[in-house]
């Protein structure tokens, strides 16, 4: 008589990067209800994300040869406001250095507001920190599998981006480093500490300011920060 046996489910590897532990912790506990979900790294910085990639392998779905079995990664659980480098900035280096490991973007900001933005670097997905659960684990689980992930917040933020392509205003219509300017200076960082975070030189980042001004329709750093308030990315 021959016996029927179960077949386990494939273990999905994660990478947790985010600067609070407090909210890592959380996380591995709702990753924890799902069986086959295994966090095997975590980074609190951005670089710290990319060094960790790259000793554990990203082969992601369908990993090719030259990947160690049972090592490689299957998604990494990204958060955009990472301190040493920007979360967005991770993303584009791993689209070049492992464009088949997909990363799933974390934030406590508006779908409206980063969304688009992170699925048009290359995301697999967004969800904000406070998602549901059962939506955290079913996004790893589709992203882990080669699919995209769009909650339906996200869904209507990529149905306006399309419907307003080629008369774009705002936040949508800033290029990614004049999107990374905004987000500083709308924390009150000043033109020299914004060119110490980011390596730029001042006049570059008076440039970058100078546009940002222009393409929201403010006239000073006070009017930005109110903008920003009611496009609710503060």
């Amino acid at each position: 008589m021959t016996m029927l046996t179960e077949h386990p489910l494939a273990t999905i590897r994660v990478l947790l990067g985010d600067d609070h532990r407090i909210v890592r912790e959380g996380l591995k506990q709702v990753l924890a209800d799902a069986p086959e979900v295994q966090v095997v790294a975590e980074a609190a910085t951005g670089p710290e994300v990319l060094d960790r990639v790259a000793e554990l392998g990203g082969g992601g779905a369908g990993a090719g040869p030259g990947t160690a079995a049972g090592t490689a990664l299957d998604v990494v659980l990204l958060d955009i406001a990472m301190p040493g480098m920007d979360g967005l900035d991770v993303l584009q280096t791993l689209r070049r250095t492992h464009p088949r490991l997909p990363v799933l973007m974390l934030s406590t900001y508006p779908e409206r507001q980063y969304a688009v933005r992170c699925i048009k670097l290359g995301a697999s997905g967004y969800l904000n920190k406070s998602a549901d659960p059962d939506d955290m684990i079913a996004a790893v689980r589709k992203v882990a599998a080669g699919g995209v992930f769009v909650t339906p917040a996200t869904a209507e933020a990529l149905a306006q981006a399309v419907g307003q392509r080629g008369a774009q205003a705002g936040p949508e219509a800033l290029s990614h480093r004049e999107h990374q300017v905004f987000r500083l200076l709308i924390q009150g960082l000043s033109v020299t500490q914004i060119g110490a975070q980011l390596g730029l030189a001042g006049n570059t980042v008076s440039t970058y300011r100078a546009r940002i001004l222009e393409k929201t329709g403010t006239r000073n750093d006070v009017e930005l920060a109110l903008y920003a308030e009611r496009q609710g990315s503060v």
